[in-house]
């Protein structure tokens, strides 16, 4: 753990981002405690307050209210919590589904890879964003249901890097040696394969975060998402649409709480995929001493 803080840490820009995350996991782990008020509760008495720094603010709502008079850092902290759940399941069972379709493609090879693939091929050429309304409208908008849709539409990309990885491996003399002395498929596969897919796989895993949240605060903008009196930052955002030249906070800070998950993420990704990668750490170490000889020179 010392050494990779300390690896880390020579990236300032990959430390700050993963800082960044960290904060906002633990604020929608921790929303029941430190979110201020319920953030579905209306006071139409208070509604359309200012944040705090402004004319008419209060300190009683840091970052003001919304139309119905609803804390917006609470609907803030409150709507990280479900755009991270929903970002992480769908994740966590696309990259299951595309591993494990990938795997099999790849080591199978023959028919077998030739009708995965040109299924993904299929899958691909469908217009995203249409097949999600198209299945939300026919199952309803929900939380579940918008897992279940931006699983099935992000799959594929799994599946691909996992079949490239998994063939070029396939012919490797220890996966040969492997198989020439009587070790089942399986073993094959968990032993010998599968360690290769780590490093690459959990740089797409955190690269396609990112997308999952931006595709599920584009779904909820449309109304397609999560439902009140649920929220979510896709939601307020579409929620304060109408209000922006009047009550900018109301779009401001749901959106800036998305661009800030996004640019950390992108950032501390890029330093993991550079670290994970045998031939990049060594170009970065040939860099390092090069300029370490030239500064002594």
């Amino acid at each position: 753990m010392r050494g990779f803080l300390s690896e880390l840490w020579q990236d300032k820009a990959a430390a700050i981002g993963l800082l960044v995350i960290a904060l906002i996991a633990f604020a929608a782990v921790a929303a029941p405690l430190i979110a201020p008020y319920d953030p579905a509760a209306q006071t139409l008495t208070a509604r359309m307050k200012p944040p705090v720094w402004m004319a008419k603010g209060s300190w009683d709502h840091l970052l003001g209210t919304d139309n119905l008079g609803r804390d917006v850092l609470s609907r803030v902290i409150w709507g990280g919590r479900a755009t991270l759940m929903i970002g992480g399941l769908t994740c966590l069972f696309a990259a299951t589904l595309g591993t494990v379709i990938g795997l099999w493609a790849g080591f199978r090879g023959g028919r077998t890879d030739s009708v995965l693939m040109r299924l993904v091929d299929i899958q691909v050429s469908f217009p995203g964003i249409l097949l999600i309304l198209l299945v939300v409208g026919v199952l309803g908008p929900g939380v579940w249901t918008l897992i279940l849709v931006l699983s099935i539409t992000n799959w594929m990309v799994y599946a691909r890097l996992v079949r490239g990885i998994v063939s070029a491996t396939r012919a490797m003399p220890y996966v040969e040696a492997a198989e020439v002395i009587g070790c089942r498929p399986a073993r094959v596969i968990l032993r010998h394969i599968l360690p290769n897919l780590v490093s690459p796989l959990m740089t797409l895993v955190i690269l396609e975060f990112t997308n999952i949240v931006l595709a599920e605060a584009a779904v909820s903008f449309l109304g397609f998402g999560v439902q009140p009196p649920a929220t979510s930052w896709g939601l307020d955002v579409a929620s304060g649409r109408d209000y922006l030249f009047i009550a900018w906070w109301l779009v401001t800070f749901p959106g800036l709480a998305i661009v800030a998950t996004v640019l950390s993420i992108n950032l501390f990704a890029n330093w993991l995929r550079v670290t994970t990668d045998p031939e990049e750490r060594e170009k970065r170490f040939a860099r390092s001493l090069a300029a370490k000889r030239r500064v002594r020179a």
